[in-house]
């Protein structure tokens, strides 16, 4: 589970017209902590996407173009939660995200909460 998460990272999160500009923090690029992905994060209709921008070679079930699309709402002190849809696997997964200035960490569950993973990200400078 990659940004299968996000992952695992970010997904179907809903309530775009709600974001305030400081939940802008969740928008740019992250670098996932195993080192196997990295993703921009951005508005993608009235929901956020995740999208792989670079895959590790031999990293499984994932390539460069995979998006997460998530249906989020901001709740307090820099927490997200809703659900995310990843359109490669044809998978839904309830989503959080604390996101901070620098880090972020997304939990992505399934199966009615029984399977989860966590996973951290740093942000990366913009192009």
């Amino acid at each position: 589970m990659t940004s299968r998460v996000l992952i695992a990272l970010l997904a179907s999160l809903t309530a775009a017209p709600a974001l305030a500009a400081s939940d802008a923090t969740l928008f740019g690029l992250w670098a996932r902590g195993d080192g196997k992905a990295k993703v921009k994060v951005e508005r993608c209709g009235d929901n956020i996407c995740a999208t792989n921008t670079w895959v590790r070679e031999g990293t499984k079930g994932e390539k460069a173009g995979d998006v997460l699309v998530m249906s989020v709402k901001p709740d307090d002190g820099g927490s997200w939660s809703g659900t995310a849809f990843d359109r490669q696997r044809d998978l839904t997964y309830r989503m959080t995200l604390k996101v901070g200035e620098k880090q972020m960490t997304t939990e992505g569950c399934v199966l009615a909460g029984v399977i989860c993973k966590e996973m951290g990200w740093t942000r990366l400078a913009s192009d």
